[in-house]
C-alpha cells in the first residue's frame, strides 16, 4: 500500500511540475510577444515621417467617479484601465483593425492614437509608433513580472493603456503596445459629429463646420424671446438628453443639476445623493412647433418610468427622481394637467410619482456629460420610448 501511495504522490508531483512548466512557458510566450515585435512589422506599410499639423483641441477630458466607471465600462475595460490587467492577444477588438480613424481613451474620450500610426507588430495587440499628442500619454516605470518595462497611461483619465518598447519600425523606432479594452475607436467619417472635428487635420481633412461658421440656432432664438425652456428629470441624464434632442421642435439641450441646496454642484457632489439635486435636462424648444403639453405627454412621460420613486432602471437615489421643474405658473398648470391625464390613462399599473416643483438654479454638468451618447455611441442608457 505504501508503495502505491508513494507512486501516486510521485505521479501527481510530476503532473503538477509539468503543468507548472506549461503555464510558465505560456507566460513567457506572452511576454515575449509583448517585448519583441514581429520582423514583418517593418514591412507592414509605409509610415508618415516628420511633423504633423498641430491640433487646437479645446475640449476638457475629465475622469468620472469609480462608481460611474463600474456602471458604464465593460468588466474587461474596467480591469484593464483601472487595475492594469492585460487582455488576451489576438482576441480583442482592434488588434487587426485597419479602418481609418481616431483611438480615444474609453474612460474620458481623450484622443490617444491614430490609425495613421498603427502597424501590425505580430503580437496580437494594437500597436502604434506614436500617440497623436505626446502630452496625452504618461510614461511610468513598471517592474512587475520580474522585468523593467515602461507603462503607458492616459493623461486625463490615468487609464492603464499598455507598454512602450523601442523595437518599433521607423520613423520613431517605438512600439506602443496597447490594450484594445482601453480604447474606443472613432471612424474618420464620424469624428466631427462626435466632437473630434479638430483632429481631422491628421487625416488631411477639414471639419465641415470650419466654413462657414455654425450658428447656434437655439441660443439665437432664446435671445429673441420666441422660445420656451423646460427643465426635466427622469433618471440618468445621458439617455434623457439623447431622446429629447431628437424631438422635432427641440432646438437645444444641455444636461445639469437642479433642485438641490448646494451652489454650483459637481457630479461628484450630486452622485452621492446628499445635495438634493436631480440629474436633469434643460430643453430649449420652439412652442410654435412643439407645445409644452406635447413635450410632456408624448415624450417625457413615455421615455422613462414615472411610477418608480427615486429610481430609473439600475440607477437608484434621489438624484434619479422623476420631476418637472416649472419656470412659470402656466407651466405648472400644464404639468399638473398632463400628469393627471397620464395617471388616469391606465398605461401605468402604479401611481405616477413625478414631482411638479418650482425650478431653482440650473448648473450645467461637466463637459464630458454633454451629448454623452453622441460622443460614446452604444454607451449606457436605460431610456427608451414606450408605446
Amino acid at each position: 500500500m505504501s508503495s502505491v501511495i508513494v507512486s501516486s504522490r510521485s505521479a501527481r508531483s510530476r503532473s503538477w511540475s509539468a503543468t507548472r512548466r506549461l503555464l510558465l512557458s505560456l507566460l513567457f510566450a506572452v511576454l515575449a510577444a509583448c517585448t519583441q515585435a514581429s520582423s514583418a512589422a517593418a514591412a507592414g506599410g509605409a509610415l508618415e515621417a516628420g511633423t504633423r499639423p498641430a491640433v487646437g483641441d479645446s475640449r476638457r477630458y475629465e475622469k468620472p467617479s469609480d462608481a460611474e466607471l463600474r456602471r458604464t465600462l465593460s468588466p474587461t475595460a474596467y480591469e484593464v484601465t483601472q487595475r492594469a490587467a492585460t487582455e488576451p492577444p489576438f482576441r480583442n477588438a482592434y488588434w487587426n483593425q485597419h479602418e481609418e480613424g481616431l483611438y480615444v481613451d474609453v474612460v474620458t474620450g481623450e484622443p490617444l492614437f491614430s490609425s495613421k500610426d498603427k502597424f501590425d507588430s505580430g503580437t496580437g495587440w494594437p500597436s502604434f509608433t506614436r500617440p497623436v499628442e505626446s502630452s496625452h500619454v504618461v510614461e511610468k516605470r513598471d517592474e512587475s513580472l520580474g522585468m523593467t518595462r515602461v507603462e503607458v497611461r492616459s493623461k486625463a483619465g490615468d487609464s492603464h493603456l499598455g507598454h512602450l518598447f523601442d523595437d518599433g519600425p521607423q520613423p520613431t523606432g517605438q512600439r506602443y503596445c496597447i490594450n484594445s479594452a482601453s480604447l474606443r475607436f472613432v471612424p474618420v467619417n464620424d469624428m466631427e459629429k462626435q466632437g473630434y472635428g479638430e483632429w481631422l487635420t491628421l487625416f488631411g481633412r477639414k471639419p465641415a463646420s470650419a466654413t462657414p461658421a455654425k450658428v447656434d440656432v437655439g441660443k439665437a432664438l432664446a435671445a429673441s424671446g420666441v422660445t420656451e425652456t423646460a427643465l426635466l428629470a427622469g433618471g440618468c441624464f445621458w439617455g434623457m438628453e439623447d431622446l429629447l434632442r431628437k424631438i422635432p421642435g427641440v432646438l437645444q439641450t444641455d444636461v445639469g443639476y437642479t433642485g438641490g441646496n448646494l451652489e454650483k454642484p459637481s457630479y461628484q457632489d450630486v452622485s452621492g445623493g446628499r445635495t438634493g439635486h436631480a440629474e436633469s435636462v434643460r430643453v430649449v424648444f420652439d412652442p410654435k412647433v412643439l407645445s409644452f403639453a406635447t413635450l410632456l405627454e408624448d415624450w417625457f412621460f413615455r421615455m422613462h418610468d414615472p411610477t418608480t420613486l427615486n429610481r430609473q432602471g439600475n440607477d437608484v437615489g434621489t438624484q434619479y427622481r422623476s420631476a418637472i421643474f416649472v419656470l412659470s405658473d402656466e407651466q405648472r398648470r400644464v404639468a399638473e394637467e398632463v400628469k393627471a391625464r397620464v395617471n388616469a390613462s391606465g398605461k401605468w399599473k402604479k401611481p405616477v410619482v413625478t414631482q411638479v416643483v418650482q425650478a431653482g438654479e440650473f448648473t450645467p454638468a461637466e463637459g464630458y456629460h454633454q451629448d454623452y451618447l453622441v460622443k460614446n455611441p452604444g454607451g449606457y442608457t436605460c431610456h427608451y420610448m414606450r408605446d
